[in-house]
């Protein structure tokens, strides 16, 4: 899947579109131990179903970076 750009995402950035349009959202949960927090908050934000975007570490953070898919 192709996106435009992936960078950290902070609330005074503006969410990053995917080259269909649609938004990329970014989650964090624990690094270490169980991440389908963040898993579970991304289907909470999308109805279900998404697309992983990209994952990282950073620090103590896991960071997941979706979009959802369209209904």
């Amino acid at each position: 899947m192709v996106f435009a750009a992936l960078s950290a995402c902070s609330s005074s950035t503006p969410p990053l579109f995917l080259s269909d349009g649609r938004p990329t959202i970014q989650v964090q949960c624990p690094a270490e131990g169980d991440r389908d927090s963040c898993a579970q908050q991304a289907r909470a934000r999308c109805g279900g179903t998404y697309d992983t975007v990209g994952t990282s570490i950073e620090g103590a953070n896991f960071n997941l970076v979706f979009a959802c898919r369209a209904k």
